[in-house]
């Protein structure tokens, strides 16, 4: 076993350069690996289900995966504190790209969302310990916003190639390679993190470490019951049984605070959430992933259904979004250091944000595409000063002790800021749609079709159109006008839910103002022992 003294510490890194390079290198391809499978799955879903022939489960091979990397990010988060990352992401990458395996073997769909949920708790160990391994390598918060930069590229890179990525191997490989295409990337993960990446401990154990069990399964209760419930409740309103579901979360959230107080070693201490500044930061982090999914969402069906774009063409206006959030982390880890107010890229990143919502609401299909590009850049751009910043002010506030926890914690609230985001924009544009295209085909005497329209993604498919105008005018109804007066509701309704998520963005603004001056300092504090 290595000791890494504080001599390390004092340049701010805890290895070499070659040496932190490879480590980087193994962690930005671990983020390449989460990234591609979230992007890449999305395209194949409509292949998946006319093959396997399972439509009732098409939601369920995103909701498994997400239920089930949600529980485990803060759980294995507070592990990674406790007995040091490195073996956690070792086991997360293995377990992930194996059940990656499973995936594209599926022969049924059902098969296929239990391997997703078990992808899931391998994206979920990788993301509550991944992300932070990197202040483990790099305590001096100047020197890691230089070396995060290499963890935003890969993922900027992998969210920029995944959707054309995951259309080219479904039309010329089948659906299974968007599976199979893991497993060299996650190999080559695993060489690089086995061999270069330190195994480091923050906490020394006095005596045996006892597992926080009913921490854990209360944790998984809270937040399990929560995403089933905000799943269900833009399908299902506020049917008894989703009703049930919230109040299994509340119940469990409230014995998990009256446990975590009681217990010695808790998973979930709730001491951090006593500091002003982090309390203040798990906010942001959700206000912002409320923001962020909901654009990233109905963007390219704002594109799509309401514009009539084609799906390359919608792709094009859309990548500034995803590669502008890299850029803006690039730039943001060079001006963060310089600035004397470290906080200030957190109101221009929200304030981008809202300018970026607000101009895709003012948007019609007459929009020139530049200029659409250019409110993507500008949502893109505010990201990228947004995210890194509530990790870096989250780990430099939370010290060595709560820093696995804490940085778990901010990917977990974001994922449920994301969550409601899309749940609720997505209820309210499915619920003004629907109500819309009602009213119009009532008018017209065309009741009969309500089943074919109701759903968004008939102005998409082009061919179900073409089908659909033949039907009505065959009928003797003005089928190109029906269908133009819902591709209008259409917009109209995503309009209604990307102002929300503006409301959501300045909302975000004003919580900037509770979070205490941040300073990025130079900090020389060792850790415990690093092997």
């Amino acid at each position: 076993m290595a000791v890494h003294t504080a001599a390390h510490h004092s340049r701010g890194q805890v290895l070499p350069f070659r040496e932190s390079l490879l480590a980087m290198l193994g962690l930005s391809f671990v983020t390449m690996l989460v990234a591609l499978d979230q992007t890449v799955v999305g395209t194949a879903l409509p292949t998946i289900v006319a093959e396997l022939r399972g439509f009732e489960l098409y939601a369920w091979v995103a909701t498994s995966y997400l239920l089930t990397s949600i529980i485990t990010v803060p759980i294995f988060g507070r592990l990674g504190d406790y007995f040091g990352r490195k073996p956690f992401v070792i086991v997360s990458i293995a377990l992930f790209t194996g059940a990656s395996v499973l995936c594209g073997a599926a022969n049924s769909m059902l098969f296929l969302v239990l391997a997703r949920g078990l992808q899931g708790i391998g994206g979920g160990m990788l993301v509550g310990t991944a992300f932070a391994s990197i202040p483990d390598l790099f305590p001096d918060s100047v020197v890691r916003l230089r070396w995060q930069v290499m963890m935003s590229t890969a993922f900027g890179i992998a969210n920029a190639v995944g959707p054309s990525l995951g259309g080219f191997l479904t039309q010329y490989y089948g659906w299974r390679s968007v599976f199979y295409v893991n497993l060299p990337v996650g190999l080559l993960s695993l060489v690089f993190v086995f061999r270069y990446l330190p195994h480091i401990r923050h906490i020394e154990l006095r005596g045996a470490m006892r597992l926080d069990w009913p921490g854990a399964l209360l944790i998984a209760l809270t937040l399990g019951s929560l995403q089933l419930f905000v799943e269900w409740v833009a399908q299902h309103g506020f049917a008894p049984r989703v009703i049930a579901l919230l109040a299994v979360s509340a119940v469990s959230a409230f014995a998990l605070v009256k446990w975590e107080h009681r217990c010695a070693q808790p998973i979930l201490p709730l001491d951090m959430f006593r500091n002003r500044s982090l309390a203040a930061l798990f906010r942001l982090s959700v206000l912002g992933g409320f923001a962020m999914f909901s654009l990233i969402f109905y963007a390219p069906l704002l594109l799509q259904g309401g514009f009539g774009l084609a799906p390359k063409d919608a792709g094009l206006v859309v990548t500034p979004l995803v590669v502008f959030i890299t850029i803006g982390s690039i730039v943001n880890g060079r001006l963060i250091t310089r600035i004397p107010n470290p906080n200030a890229m957190m109101f221009v990143g929200f304030g981008l944000l809202a300018t970026s919502c607000l101009g895709i609401i003012l948007s019609t299909r007459l929009t020139p595409h530049a200029m659409l590009m250019g409110f993507m850049m500008f949502g893109g751009l505010g990201l990228g000063f947004v995210l890194p910043n509530l990790t870096v002010f989250a780990q430099q506030t939370a010290g060595r002790e709560h820093l696995g926890i804490a940085t778990a914690l901010l990917q977990s609230l974001r994922m449920i800021g994301g969550m409601f985001g899309a749940a609720m924009t997505g209820t309210l544009v499915t619920r003004m749609y629907a109500s819309g295209v009602r009213h119009a085909l009532d008018a017209d005497g065309a009741l009969q079709w309500l089943a074919q329209m109701r759903d968004p993604q008939i102005l998409v498919n082009r061919e179900a159109q073409r089908t659909l105008i033949d039907q009505l005018v065959h009928a003797g109804h003005n089928g190109a006008l029906l269908l133009e007066t819902a591709r209008e509701t259409l917009v109209g309704s995503i309009h209604a839910g990307i102002a929300v998520a503006m409301v959501v963005a300045v909302v975000s603004i004003w919580q900037c103002r509770r979070v205490p001056p941040i300073k990025i300092k130079r900090a020389a504090e060792p850790a415990v022992s690093a092997e």
